[in-house]
Order: structure tokens, then sequence, then C-alpha cells
């Protein structure tokens, strides 16, 4: 592992989240989305928010040559390259300490990760922009994120999201000449179980105990239901787009 750091905007900045370890043992849910997204994660990749690598190591197949882990708090940054230094993924990696204003425009990617990191940014947008002139010709830009604002708790509130999204509004986000190659939703399951805690529990997070009940129980039924849905319901939405290949000469 190259133990690469750039200096962040703000050496200050602090992850609010408390989710990290929460959701970690959420191996089921990790596997599942990884599966969904073979194929589309490719080449030199950037994580983009990789926390303390979480999910890292289900989302590195074998078509990646090259990985770089992008994140702003200086404390997560260094936990991850102890975390990777004894785990490596098998392929070589660059651990960088800020985010994507902080990465020279030169340095491109062929993929371009967001795991439950759009929803922190405040201004979405132009977090997006930003990422897709980090993309090669004919690479992707893969965002996952929680879905619909109606789901919106103060859980998320405490953990810093400012928003949920849909498919229309995540598809909104994208820059011109940037075809989506799929949106759709996961957890179809999960968004019941999260509809019935917010209108009957009103719990203001979950437990360690309702985490490994989701995992272990509720996302082996979402991987059928999902399918029978086609992709029309679900807790999370996913968004693929694809930067056009440069023309053959």
């Amino acid at each position: 592992m190259n133990d690469s750091s750039r200096a962040p905007v703000d050496e200050a900045y602090q992850y609010i989240g408390g989710e990290l370890d929460l959701f970690a043992q959420a191996t089921n849910w990790k596997s599942y989305y990884g599966r969904r997204l073979q194929g589309a994660i490719t080449g030199s990749v950037l994580e983009v928010g990789a926390g303390i690598g979480g999910t890292s190591r289900f989302l590195c197949a074998r078509s990646v040559t090259h990985w770089t882990c992008l994140e702003p708090d200086l404390s997560l940054s260094t936990e991850l390259r102890k975390t990777l230094a004894a785990h490596p993924l098998g392929v070589p990696v660059d651990v960088h300490t800020g985010v994507t204003a902080d990465l020279p425009p030169v340095q491109t990617y062929d993929t371009l990760l967001y795991i439950d990191v759009l929803e922190h940014v405040e201004d979405d947008a132009v977090e997006l922009a930003r990422a897709f002139a980090l993309l090669r010709p004919g690479g992707r830009v893969i965002v996952l994120a929680p879905a619909h604002q109606w789901l919106f708790t103060s859980f998320d509130s405490a953990i810093g999201h400012y928003r949920r999204y849909t498919r229309a509004s995540l598809g909104k986000l994208r820059p011109e000449g940037f075809p989506p190659e799929r949106v759709f939703y996961l957890d179809s399951v999960g968004m019941l179980a999260s509809l019935g805690n917010k209108i009957l529990l009103r719990q203001s997070s979950p437990t360690f105990t309702q985490v490994r009940i989701w995992d272990r129980w509720m996302i082996p039924l979402s991987r059928l239901f999902d399918r029978i849905s086609f992709g029309r319901l679900g807790k999370s939405v996913v968004g693929v787009w694809r930067r056009p290949p440069s023309p053959e000469v």
C-alpha cells in the first residue's frame, strides 16, 4: 500500500456520523450490492469518503487494477491505512486525506464510487460535477445513497445527512452528456422495515441487534423481492453513469 496523503481542505474536519461501526458487520448487504455492481467497477478506482474501509473489499473485483481511498477525516484515514496494511485488498492502494477538490485535475480514474456518501455533501451537484471531471472516457460514476425523503428521520440528521434521494432526484444531478446506464432501488424489504420504524417504533437510531436481523434475514428476502419489483422499490437507490468512450480514430 502506498501511504499517500494530501492536506485536507479543513484539517480539523471530523466526520459526525456514528453509523460506520454500527453497520460494519452488515456483510450480507455489502455483498449484495457488490454483486449488483460487478462489471461496472473496473480499472483505476477512486472511492470517495472511504471511511474505515468497510466497503472497499466487497467492491474490489478482479477487473480493478488500482484503488484510491479518499477520506477527509484524518482519524478515519489513519485507521483506514492500518486496516489496509493488515488486510490488503490485493491491488495497489493509495490513501489520501482530503476531498475531490484536493485532487490534481490531471489525475483521472475509470470508476468513481460514492457509497453512502453523497447524502453527506451539502452541494451534491457541485460534487458530482467534480467527479465527472475526474472520469476517463468510458469510465463510470457510481452512487449508492439512502432513498425516499419520506423516510428521513432524526437518525439521518444525527449522522450528517442533508437529504435522501429518489431515482428522479438522483438522475437530475448528472451533467449533460453522461447518460445513465442504470438507476434502480435496492432493499425493498428494508424499506418496509424503515417505514414501520418511522410510524410505529419511532427510534432515533437502530440497535446492533436490529442491524443484525436486517442484514441476516431481511437482505436475503430483498434479493428475491427486488427482482420481482424490477428495482422499483427499496431503501437505497443506485445510479450508474458512464462517460462516453473516445471516438475511435
